[in-house]
């Protein structure tokens, strides 16, 4: 059982000794609702707008590379070929990749060390690499500028999740609420808010630069929006907090000399109460990451199911004789299943879910189905697609939140900042190996 006073503990058992009041938790809430929104709103742009300053490249320059041509080519419903499924030539999978894999490295590796950086100095690198990726994408003039623009987006949410979730562990719980509403609501408000201004006639370089804002938001919600906790390591490491914590044991310690004599006969104590309150060991954190495998390991197979849905199927499935063309029914694929995962992302404070792998399980079902469906061309009509993905939307959605609520819940008090940064690896681990499973899958059907 977690200490009372302590700083990570249950809300609910955690005094309020720091007169949080309803506005505060308000506050918090909806700073860390923001922080979700801006964290995500990069890379959901990104995506949304690189091809399309990619392909305005390639229109002055008719010795573009293959890379502008791969991104050319996520624009769905453009291709010629003859292919009953309507194919482009390279799957949407090679611009997910190219999107996923710096966070999946920034994951794999900086939950070990991420605890020298005080919260504030990332918060401040996180919003600088949205705000870079926003101008290179925008003002670029070669291919490899706009990559590089994908890539520092990809970082920033990478690494802005990771530091996000541990940050949770100095609040309510309530507040991861907020944080993955606001990241479902990102992949919406993000891909709506590109289309609508590029529809009313700004060029998209424009409409990126105009993203800019979203890097200031994020630190105006962090800075100013946020009602931080004393305990909270602002503008200093976990590791200077804690030498510092035991010098003051130590200056302690000398003061009450006479104490310390009648508690010789306990002589293991000292030890045990700096192995309490210390930094984690790297063996400390390997036996944490053998606890969160049961969290992992589900969350992983439903990214992964899911997104070999969106990049290796949704494409695939085309209805010719529906009333909107290939691009459209791809697009309102992408729409619902974000729509379906900001529902569900939302419902933490109505309904929580602590089996997992029954989630993961149907995830797997709904990609099973749809690849039955995309080799025998069985569903009647694109409307039973609608559904089955704004379903495959909620079950994401309610994997990833209740994931991190039930680690934060189940970890024990000195574990779970460093617990919530280390399974972040499970969603983007997931969805670059379905990246990667998309790619045979769709030269087998195009070759049909």
């Amino acid at each position: 059982m977690e200490p009372p006073g302590s700083v990570n503990a249950d809300p609910a058992e955690r005094p309020d000794r720091d007169g949080e009041g309803r506005c505060t938790q308000w506050r918090n809430w909806s700073g860390f609702w923001l922080l979700g929104l801006c964290n995500n709103f990069a890379y959901v742009i990104m995506l949304s707008a690189a091809h399309d300053i990619l392909k305005k490249q390639e229109s002055h320059n008719t010795t573009a590379s293959t890379e502008a041509t791969l991104a050319v080519d996520f624009q769905v419903g453009n291709s010629s070929n003859s292919s009953r499924y309507d194919c482009n030539p390279v799957s949407t999978a090679a611009v997910l990749l190219a999107d996923i894999l710096p966070t999946l490295v920034i994951k794999l590796s900086v939950p070990f060390v991420i605890h020298n950086l005080p919260y504030g100095i990332r918060v401040l690198f996180c919003a600088a690499m949205a705000a870079a990726s926003f101008l290179l994408v925008s003002l670029s003039s070669a291919v490899w500028i706009s990559i590089l623009g994908v890539i520092f987006a990809s970082i920033s949410a990478g690494l802005g999740e990771l530091s996000f979730l541990s940050l949770t562990v100095f609040f309510n719980r309530d507040v991861l609420g907020g944080w993955g509403s606001g990241t479902g609501g990102a992949g919406v408000a993000g891909a709506l808010l590109y289309s609508v201004l590029t529809q009313v006639g700004l060029s998209p370089q424009v409409t990126v630069q105009i993203m800019l804002v979203v890097p200031f938001a994020m630190l105006i919600s962090y800075f100013s929006l946020l009602v931080p906790p004393p305990s909270l390591p602002q503008w200093k490491s976990r590791r200077t907090e804690y030498a510092a914590v035991g010098s003051e044991e130590s200056r302690g310690l000398m003061d009450g000399a006479e104490e310390e004599e009648e508690d010789k006969s306990t002589p293991g104590s000292c030890v045990t109460e700096d192995v309490s309150t210390g930094p984690l060991t790297f063996t400390e954190k390997l036996h944490i990451i053998k606890g969160l495998l049961k969290f992992v390991f589900p969350l992983g197979l439903v990214y992964f199911a899911e997104y070999f849905i969106n990049q290796g199927l949704m494409e695939l499935l085309y209805f010719p004789n529906f009333f909107l063309s290939h691009a459209e029914q791809y697009r309102w694929y992408q729409t619902l299943y974000q729509v379906g995962v900001l529902v569900s992302r939302s419902s933490l404070c109505c309904v929580k879910i602590r089996k997992l792998w029954a989630l993961s399980l149907l995830q797997v079902v709904n990609a099973v189905l749809l690849v039955f469906a995309v080799r025998y061309l069985f569903l009647p009509s694109a409307w039973l697609v609608f559904a089955i993905v704004l379903y495959e939307g909620l079950l994401g959605g309610a994997a990833y939140v209740n994931t991190f609520y039930f680690i934060s819940k189940e970890s024990e008090d000195r574990h779970r900042e460093f617990a919530m940064a280390a399974a972040s690896v499970g969603d983007s681990l997931g969805i670059a190996l379905a990246g990667l499973a998309a790619f045979p899958v769709h030269r087998y059907f195009c070759s049909m």
